[in-house]
């Protein structure tokens, strides 16, 4: 009965989502008058974060409250309580204050096992995502959409805004480039909250399953995506702040040079520097933070660069900043260190290329536009608020 409920309850937030951008957003897990119902009497399986929030509260210990049967969490990258700095192992365990088992989705298990879904009647997926493709999170709703496919399951999404939501940019990750920081073919800046995102990868079978997913959105009210949202909590170690999280789709290139974004500081995705003295007039020192950055780049060494939080008007998406230090470097060998991962976050090795062929960045940003079109009007099909267009 439950498949039935949720497709009618979909049906009817997405013909009834109609919203004023005055009016205060509520996050899908808040409108709780949608899905408690459904929940009664199940055996119930989260996959979240420290960002699954219900009026502060976070959602393991709402749903308790409300005696929902859970039986299970599984943990994106950074942990359930998202206090794993990136890159770093997230373990199967047990929540301290629940007793409830915790399991892994990142690192060797990406994709929960049949094993692991035996005995649950529905998956509830409440992680904030910020926007960008190469942002884990999405890379575990896809998986978690292609396990619930192959295990005959109902998935519930609750929906959260997307603090980049208000444009699409970036190249499309090309076929070949596949990653856990690019798992669907879509471009860096994708433009969709979590919710719109779950319903493109199970309608068009980007993922791996025989079958559709039996796919139910639980939407923001109130949200568009005209609107920039502030995040209420840190949505992982290294973006603390909206200055962190609006300039990550810029910054995060440089994850595979040489110079650091200021992780091993307490302003991380919000500076650059390298070891160059000629790189620019601010200097920053990386340390080890516990939690947030263990054996940062350039660790216990001087970084000279930008100071990005002095920005008047922050850019959407640019390439200026790693084409600026591109150029400051006599031997590319010296900056550009991991050419794999650099192509694994763009999505393809052209962009290496034409950067090597001294393009500029209207160029290369006008060689990228025939395939975001079509991107963007199949975005359009998935839309659940009103565009930015």
């Amino acid at each position: 009965m439950i498949r039935i409920n949720i497709l009618l309850v979909f049906l009817f937030l997405f013909l009834g989502c109609t919203s004023q951008e005055t009016a205060e957003i509520k996050v899908g897990a808040e409108r709780t008058e949608l899905y408690l119902s459904l929940l009664k009497d199940k055996n119930v399986a989260l996959v979240v974060n420290n960002t699954s929030l219900v009026n502060g509260v976070h959602l393991v210990d709402f749903l308790l409250s409300k005696d929902i049967k859970l039986v299970k969490i599984f943990a994106p990258e950074h942990g359930f309580r998202g206090d794993v700095s990136a890159g770093g192992v997230v373990e199967d365990g047990k929540d301290t204050k629940t007793g409830l088992p915790v399991l892994s989705l990142y690192g060797k298990n990406k994709k929960p096992t049949a094993e692991q879904l035996a005995g649950i009647d529905v998956v509830i997926f409440d992680i904030q995502d910020v926007g960008c493709r190469f942002y884990t999170y999405i890379s575990t709703l896809h998986y978690l959409i292609e396990a619930c496919a192959e295990n005959d399951l109902p998935l519930v999404v609750f929906d959260r805004p997307n603090p980049n939501g208000d444009y699409v940019a970036g190249p499309i990750r090309e076929e070949g480039f596949e990653s856990f920081v690019g798992v669907d073919p879509i471009p860096i800046v994708h433009g969709c909250t979590v919710g719109e995102l779950a319903k493109m990868i199970n309608e068009e079978g980007w993922h791996k399953g025989d079958k559709k997913c039996k796919l139910a959105v639980i939407p923001n009210q109130n949200y568009t995506h005209k609107m920039l949202y502030s995040l209420p909590e840190r949505p992982s170690p290294n973006l603390p702040n909206d200055l962190s999280v609006r300039l990550y789709p810029s910054l995060c290139f440089f994850e595979a040079t040489s110079a650091s974004v200021g992780r091993g500081t307490e302003f991380p995705f919000q500076v650059i520097g390298g070891l160059k003295s000629d790189l620019g007039t601010f200097e920053f020192t990386p340390r080890s933070i516990p939690g947030v950055s263990v054996n940062p780049l350039n660790k216990d060494k001087v970084c000279y660069g930008l100071d990005l939080r002095e920005l008047e008007n922050v850019p959407k998406f640019t390439l200026k900043y790693f084409l600026d230090f591109y150029n400051k470097y006599e031997n590319e060998a010296d900056f550009l260190t991991r050419e794999n991962w650099l192509n694994l976050l763009a999505g393809s090795d052209d962009l290496i290329k034409q950067i090597r062929d001294g393009k500029t960045e209207k160029e290369i940003v006008k060689s990228w536009q025939p395939e975001l079109l079509e991107y963007k009007q199949l975005r359009k099909k998935y839309l659940l608020y009103p565009d930015f267009e």
